[in-house]
């Protein structure tokens, strides 16, 4: 199932397999895997206890003959994460991070976020001083912008150095690859276990600096619980700082590349959207669905289970397709289209039950600054060319490449974002 077309465009794929049924066995699939497709048996699985999440051992073990031993480490860090462990651990960490998202704590981030948009912008804006002529300047809206931005807000939100986010992105990416690949190589597993380590010996030499100088950010927060005793450990405490900083970044970066290809492959819905901006937080929730940064997730059973008259054993593994059940005619009328009005229920881009994203109303609030910024500042835009460049992973579905292109700014706009660059 895994090819290139799949990874260009995997909705055809997800047409045919609802089309054969809701659950299929794909013995090729990650070494093995139930797939489900409809929205309502994705949306069961994903709050039903019985399908665990605790899967990272088994995950880094099928990397081929000698992972068991080569990839300890790594899998006893990501064993720790948020993401890969069940309840009544899950609960316990989820309660010790949830102060850091909540409604206030995320009202008070919101202009940091401000602030790191608009710089973004001022460098695409002022590259177009040295451009040269035309009506049109051309960026690579992926690099200049969506890329960057989810690692600056990251770093302000956990209150390190902005200038290391190069690392970030660059540890992220490594870690990306191992969890998109169904059948990861040694060679994916090792890259990706230097980057954990890597991502996790940083946050492990902040800490005595970060302790003796506690902040209101979220790595201090976690500090403080770590010292009350019981309710999270050093090594808890590091995992979850690792998985700030990865998972934050794919959702996000991949929302605002996939959310404006869309919009700006659909010309209507894009002018809709400028004329009517109060319309944005239905549109990104119809972006998410439309064109979901996670593809599909994975579950283990805990026990037999019996679907669609299928028995599921103990131990199998279960993939829930995201992107499948968020294209799901039984619960979306014409749900192809994109349709940034549309109030249908649910999608489940961020997970459902007790695991749904910690992070989805940071999401919602970066995303939403950044479409208004663009919106607003870079008039015009639309794409440079017919073809964009996707990148290989099956899991989060996300551009390398977006090349756009806005209206050249007037020579006093020009001559203004040059002061401030040099300021």
């Amino acid at each position: 199932m895994i090819n290139e077309a799949f990874l260009n465009d995997p909705y055809p794929a997800y047409h045919a397999l609802r089309a054969e049924g809701a659950l299929h066995w794909s013995p090729e699939f990650c070494g093995g895997a139930w797939l489900l497709t409809g929205h309502a048996d994705v949306a069961s699985v994903l709050r039903d206890p019985r399908f665990s999440v605790r899967r990272a051992g088994g995950w880094a073990n099928s990397s081929g003959p000698g992972a068991l031993a080569e990839l300890r480490e790594f899998k006893r860090i990501f064993s720790r994460s948020l993401l890969f462990v069940d309840a009544p651990q899950h609960s316990r960490l989820r309660q010790v991070m949830n102060a850091g998202f909540k409604p206030a704590a995320l009202q008070e981030l919101g202009p940091q976020i401000q602030i790191i948009v608009d710089r973004l912008l001022d460098r695409v804006l002022a590259k177009a001083a040295d451009s040269g002529s035309g009506q049109f300047v051309e960026f690579d809206f992926m690099r200049d912008f969506a890329r960057p931005l989810p690692a600056l807000v990251i770093a302000s939100m956990l209150g390190i150095a902005a200038e290391d986010r190069s690392e970030f992105v660059a540890w992220s990416d490594d870690i990306a690859a191992f969890i998109g690949s169904p059948t990861p190589t040694l060679e994916i597993a090792r890259a990706a276990q230097v980057s954990l380590i890597a991502m996790n010996e940083y946050f492990r030499q902040l800490l005595p600096q970060r302790r003796a100088a506690l902040g209101d950010d979220l790595m201090s927060q976690l500090i403080r619980a770590e010292a009350q005793g019981g309710i999270i450990t050093t090594k808890e405490l590091l995992a979850q700082c690792c998985t700030l900083l990865f998972a934050g970044h794919e959702t996000t970066r991949n929302l605002l590349g996939n959310g404006i290809l869309a919009l700006l492959q659909h010309p209507q819905q894009w002018q809709a959207l400028q004329s009517t901006p109060s319309l944005l937080p239905s549109a990104l929730k119809e972006l998410l669905r439309f064109d979901s940064p996670v593809q599909y997730t994975g579950r283990r059973l805990k026990v037999d289970v019996e679907m669609h008259g299928q028995l599921m054993k103990k131990g199998d593994l279960v993939i829930p397709l995201i992107g499948s059940a968020n294209r799901d005619p039984a619960k979306f009328t014409d749900p192809d289209r994109l349709d940034i009005a549309r109030n249908q229920g649910a999608h489940l881009s961020f997970g459902y039950g007790p695991h749904v994203c910690i992070g989805a109303t940071l999401t919602y609030l970066e995303a939403e600054i950044a479409m208004r910024s663009v919106m607003r500042r870079l008039p015009q835009l639309q794409l440079a060319g017919d073809s964009q460049s996707w990148g290989g992973n099956a899991v989060y579905r996300s551009l390398n490449q977006l090349s756009l292109k806005f209206a050249r700014p007037s020579a006093a706009v020009q001559a203004t974002l040059a002061e401030a660059q040099y300021a």
